[in-house]
């Protein structure tokens, strides 16, 4: 599947994006679309002139002991089937626990017990949707204690045992640089990009010592310097924006410059060997527990549970409450 340059489409960029002629995917978040109605006209446009649409979703919980809900991915599958979808993605997160739901995302243990979880709700996920399926790395100001394993071996396990694809996102690979130590670099040579179907690229800001991965700032260097290292081993890559929309000429540079890095000469970043898959399905009711705990943190401002980075916890708390807030106004604006 190549799909070329990207943008995930919004309203508010949709006359930028129709007259920007090279684009070959547009990324259509599911949660702000309705399949009770027809396809907008200026997506009908686009597929009718040969830009593909995929369906994000940020709203499966598929990191969350808890069970997928079955209203949702019937719903995802229903939106895949009215945007005509190439393939549809979430993410490798949790937002629910403890019968509470954060509407963010938050990062899984990298444990056995959570990879066991992950396979089976992925697996779950795949047999509902009609089109191929993926999962994307998030961004993080926080890290559980007591890893069992690194990311790109948990992404590896995970899209090994489930035939999921990746949504590799660079600067959420750059944010986690930032904030929690690790060597991106290091990271790409053993993440498994030969399962990667096409790449996010968004902004963010630095706020002290943290990386703020927002979505409504332009696109960080060290996240293109990312992209350029993978270059035409990328079968796409796209900007994400979601907020404080720029001007059309901007819109067009950050495209460009993303365009310009995935033209760069592969450099032959190796595959990463394939490693086993979980066992058994681990200790889900702990697992259940440890994330309710966290979630009850977050939300009631309550000190960190033991062995978190109390600290960052806090800006994570306080990062969530902000955006529940924003999406609180919102609601209110549109009544």
């Amino acid at each position: 599947m190549r799909l070329g340059l990207g943008i995930g489409w919004r309203p508010e960029l949709a006359l930028a994006i129709d007259r920007r002629a090279d684009l070959g995917f547009v990324e259509l978040l599911a949660e702000n679309a309705d399949p009770r109605q027809p396809l907008p006209a200026p997506l009908r446009r686009l597929s009718e002139r040969g830009v593909a649409i995929v369906v994000h979703s940020i709203g499966l919980s598929l990191g969350g002991a808890e069970p997928l809900d079955p209203r949702r991915l019937d719903r995802l599958a229903r939106v895949a089937e009215w945007a005509g979808a190439a393939c549809v993605s979430d993410h490798v997160s949790f937002g629910r626990a403890g019968a509470r739901d954060t509407g963010h995302l938050l990062p899984v243990p990298r444990t056995e017990a959570a990879l066991a979880v992950l396979c089976q709700n992925v697996a779950r996920a795949r047999r509902a949707l009609p089109v191929p399926f993926a999962v994307e790395n998030i961004a993080a100001l926080f890290d559980w204690p007591d890893a069992e394993m690194d990311e790109p071996a948990l992404l590896g396990r995970l899209v090994r045992e489930t035939g999921a694809l990746l949504i590799l996102d660079v600067s959420n690979l750059h944010a986690n640089a930032v904030n929690l130590g690790l060597d991106p670099r290091a990271w790409l040579l053993r993440a498994p990009l030969h399962r990667v179907a096409y790449v996010h690229v968004g902004g963010g800001f630095a706020r002290g010592d943290l990386w703020h991965d927002t979505h409504a700032h332009p696109v960080p260097a060290g996240a293109l310097a990312l992209l350029r290292g993978l270059g035409r081993a990328v079968p796409g890559a796209m900007l994400e924006r979601d907020d404080r929309f720029p001007a059309e000429d901007e819109v067009h540079r950050e495209l460009d410059a993303i365009a310009a890095a995935v033209a760069l000469p592969w450099s032959q970043l190796p595959v990463a060997a394939e490693a086993r898959a979980p066992t058994a399905a681990g200790d889900q009711p702990e697992l259940a527990r440890r994330q309710a705990a966290l979630v009850g943190a977050l939300l009631a401002g309550e000190s960190a549970p033991a062995g978190f980075d109390g600290g960052r916890l806090q800006v994570e708390a306080e990062v969530l409450a902000a955006r529940r807030h924003r999406a609180a106004t919102r609601c209110r604006h549109r009544r």
